[in-house]
């Protein structure tokens, strides 16, 4: 089980979001994507963000990341 949940994960990335906007992340596959790139990113050799690493794994050091606000999801505006 994927913790935190994509629930979680969705409500942190939409978190600066202002009242009536659109929201960065609309789907689980969003966050799926995001993190997916951030591990390819890992594994080609990009230092994590974070220090405290609780499992070496990319994919969960990327899901780390987003949990913790140390990487962010752009709209596609941006």
């Amino acid at each position: 089980m994927l913790h935190p949940s994509y629930t979680d994960l969705m409500n942190i990335a939409n978190s600066e979001v202002e009242q009536g906007e659109q929201p960065v992340v609309n789907s689980r596959y969003s966050i799926v994507l995001a993190t997916a790139k951030r591990a390819k990113q890992i594994i080609g050799g990009s230092e994590p963000l974070q220090e405290d690493i609780t499992c070496p794994k990319p994919l969960s050091i990327a899901i780390d990341e987003l949990a913790n606000g140390a990487i962010k999801i752009r709209g596609e505006d941006d």
